[in-house]
């Protein structure tokens, strides 16, 4: 039996479609890394097309990763030359190879976010710009965002005419790239951004590449941004034989600057294109997609897909009730160990997910309490770690003299005697010159006013030259112990003695694993390329499948995972969807909201749990939200069994999916008569009660409704027609405001924004 008939009908429809533009709409698990794999199989040994003229793109390392083995795999005779790559590292090699025609040295910097953030310190410096009116943070995203859109320094500054704020933003854009330009640095935007703006202007570059990619493919495409869109475009302008498959259901990511129209309007812009639906699922349960499809049809921009299985029909979807934050993380908590301790799951097969970062916080602090392993994913990444960081900007600066922003972090560290004064006069001769920090230190004899200073530098000097040297002869681990050794930094940490310096001394340590590793898997290993690769880690490509631990991570960080248990918490209005996608009153917000909501569900492969709390501490105070209105949109007969929508309490409707005052058809209240959890039996059931004893309690709604009444509200200090500012929209005028209840109702003409709806209390808006 050929490969090709282990697929599915429409999956062999997808792969023997060779020629021409293709898109794969492909449902979440849907088979469709194994689609492409076998389409690149097809393509060299079917179709007889050179394994180089392939290329493969997608979004982490992680996935690329996985796609190269199951390629190299299926694929016998030259999977080494197939290109399977990121967007990132794609551009890192052309630049790698071409960048000197847009006037940069090929042993350019990648910078990272705090790399980033000290240029942009730098030139808010040196432009007088208030950081208290104008965010570093907030700079830098402009600039972020101009950059996916294509937007150079000089068209933004056009396009910011009469409008002084984004003037301001196009002087530091402007600076903040020549800086980047003078250190032959780039930050990970301009990987892209070069890269595109070598196609449009070195035509001969553009044609190497077009006739080298003949056959490109494109994971995750609702992913793509601008930048993103055009590179690929180009590439595949001449021969067209463009695949690219993505689901628009799961693009969340307009917040990166994603544009979720490249995959909407993919025939608008290739005409002839064929398009293929995969919508067979073999991750989840029947329930589970159920749940899903029950939610994301709600959504209006999208393309008419649902998913469905010959998986079995599975156990109804836990809907659990607390009190609090506290209840709800310990409820989890006791889920999780009661399910382990009788053998059903290990404990790397649950994960936790959550709309916000801080919510992990109380989550931490339960599991800690119950002594059960568990892993943060997106927390502190390994190489943004103090001594990570300043070892590797002693190996930039061997491999890239330019990198001002390396020099300045380790000129001093560690100390030398050379102070941040001295660092200054030797910066502003640079200036004055058009030279690098680094090269300005070479000639330090000639730089005024800097006394017995002069010599510390050229002692730094001297050992960055002999490093230079060594590295012409040694390997990178040897290089690498000589700058552990020679700086003094090894011995400085050595001679402290504490738990946290012996903590960063394992990390050093690890950290030259990490470059052994690189040189064993490596032909021709270079100093240039192992920080490449270092550059363009993502924390979740490090994140180990065999560790033992429970997954706590952000719904956006859990995209192109599965597990077999998964728990959604916080689902709450103004939490999951936030209060700003809710008070804006953009139904684009919503419905990208909702595709999270689809991409958490669809991440379950036995068992889903949702979880919320009637009150929460949220920026300080206590809040009584209303259940998510996605949790509504799920049928209701999916949850605990059948549940008629007739049963919803109308006098709480607002507030919870049925009424929990009723103990019947399955609905039991558990964990110390704290939880009111919804599911078939017992089993169903999250909260384990004091000592393992399940307590079924009969939970008080009115309590909660009258608690939720007798918040006090204040009427506003602003009437209609006054002139307010809030903290996001700025300066609008007051079109109206409405008693809603609880509190009122205030809608407010933004002259950016236009009208926004909002709750004065929450809003928080003053008189101008």
């Amino acid at each position: 039996m050929s490969i090709y008939e282990s697929l599915n009908p429409v999956q062999q429809e997808a792969v023997y479609h060779t020629e021409g533009p293709l898109l794969i709409l492909a449902g979440a698990g849907s088979g469709k890394t194994r689609v492409l794999t076998h389409r690149i199989a097809y393509l060299i040994d079917e179709c007889q097309v050179n394994p180089w003229n392939i290329l493969a793109i997608t979004f982490t390392n992680k996935a690329a990763g996985e796609m190269r083995e199951r390629v190299d795999q299926i694929v016998d005779f030259g999977a080494e030359d197939i290109w399977v790559s990121t967007f990132h590292s794609t551009c890192v090699r052309i630049l790698r190879r071409y960048i000197d025609r847009l006037g940069y040295d090929r042993s350019f910097t990648i910078y990272d976010g705090d790399d980033q953030k000290t240029v942009i310190k730098e030139v808010c410096k040196k432009l007088n710009i208030d950081t208290k009116i104008y965010k570093e943070r907030t700079l830098l995203s402009a600039i972020s965002s101009a950059k996916d859109e294509m937007i150079g320094p000089k068209e933004y500054l056009l396009r910011s005419e009469g409008d002084y704020a984004r003037q301001r933003i196009a002087q530091v854009y402007e600076e903040y790239q020549k800086r980047l330009r003078s250190n032959n640095a780039l930050d990970f935007d301009d990987l892209l951004f070069k890269t595109v703006e070598l196609f449009k202007t070195d035509a001969e570059v553009l044609n190497y590449y077009q006739d080298r990619f003949k056959y490109i493919m494109v994971d995750e495409y609702q992913d793509t941004n601008t930048v993103q869109f055009q590179f690929v475009s180009l590439l595949a302008a001449k021969y067209r034989n463009l695949c690219v498959v993505g689901d628009d259901d799961q693009s969340i990511y307009k917040f990166r600057g994603a544009n979720i129209h490249n995959i909407l309007d993919f025939e608008k812009t290739f005409p002839d294109a064929k398009v293929i639906k995969l919508e067979q699922n073999y991750r989840s349960t029947k329930t589970i997609l159920d749940a899903a499809n029950g939610v994301i049809h709600h959504n209006q921009g999208r393309k008419d897909k649902t998913l469905w299985t010959d998986n079995e029909q599975g156990v109804p979807i836990a809907l659990n009730q607390y009190q609090t934050e506290y209840e709800e993380a310990m409820g989890i908590v006791n889920d999780i160990a009661a399910k382990t301790e009788r053998n059903e799951a290990e404990y790397k097969d649950f994960a936790v997910l959550y709309r916000t970062n801080a919510q992990s916080r109380v989550l931490e602090e339960k599991f800690v309490t119950r002594n059960i392993p568990y892993r943060v994913v997106g927390g502190v990444n390994f190489y943004q770690r103090k001594e990570i960081k300043d070892i590797l900007a002693y190996l930039k600066i061997i491999n890239n003299g330019q990198d001002d922003v390396a020099v300045r972090r380790v000129v001093n560290v560690p100390k030398r005697g050379i102070g941040a004064t001295t660092v200054t006069k030797a910066a502003e001769y640079a200036d004055q010159w058009g030279i690098s920090l680094y090269e300005a230190f070479k000639q330090v004899d000639g730089i005024p006013g800097l006394g017995r200073a002069a010599a510390k530098i050229n002692g730094f000097v001297n050992l960055i030259q002999v490093f230079r040297t060594k590295a012409e002869y040694m390997s990178l681990a040897e290089l690498y112990d000589e700058v552990l050794e020679d700086t003094g930094y090894l011995k400085e940490l050595q001679a402290e003695q504490t738990d946290e310096a012996t903590t960063r001394i394992e990390n050093l340590d690890e950290l030259r694993n990490k470059i052994v590793a690189y040189e064993e898997e490596t032909e021709q290993p270079s100093l240039n390329e192992l920080l490449e690769q270092i550059a363009l880690v993502a924390d979740v490509d490090n994140m180990d499948d065999s560790d033992n631990k429970v997954i706590l991570m952000t719904l956006h960080s859990a995209k192109g995972l599965e597990f077999p248990y998964v728990y959604l918490c916080g689902m709450e209005d103004g939490l999951f969807p936030s209060y700003m996608t809710i008070v804006n009153d953009d139904p684009m917000e919503i419905e990208e909201e909702r595709r999270l909501c689809y991409v958490g569900i669809t991440r379950a492969m036995k068992k889903l749990t949702l979880s919320y709390a009637m009150c929460r501490m949220m920026h300080g105070q206590t809040q009584y939200n209303k259940i998510s209105r996605f949790v509504k949109e799920i049928p209701p007969q999916l949850i605990g069994g059948s549940l008629p929508r007739e049963r919803f309490s109308r006098k709480v409707e607002d507030d919870l999916p049925w009424n929990t005052g009723s103990t019947s058809n399955g609905i039991s209240g558990f964990g110390g008569g704290r939880a009111g959890t919804y599911g078939s039996g017992s089993r169903m059931g999250t909260g384990v009660g004091n000592r393992g004893i399940r307590q079924s309690h009969k939970f008080d709604v009115s309590a909660f409704a009258k608690k939720g009444g007798d918040m006090k509200k204040t009427a506003p200090d602003y009437e209609v027609g006054d002139t307010v500012k809030h903290i996001k929209f700025g300066t609008g005028v007051v079109q109206a405001i409405k008693d809603g209840g609880k509190d009122y109702e205030v809608t407010v003409d933004f002259p950016k924004y236009g009208p926004k709806k909002m709750f004065a209390g929450f809003a928080k808006l003053k008189k101008v």
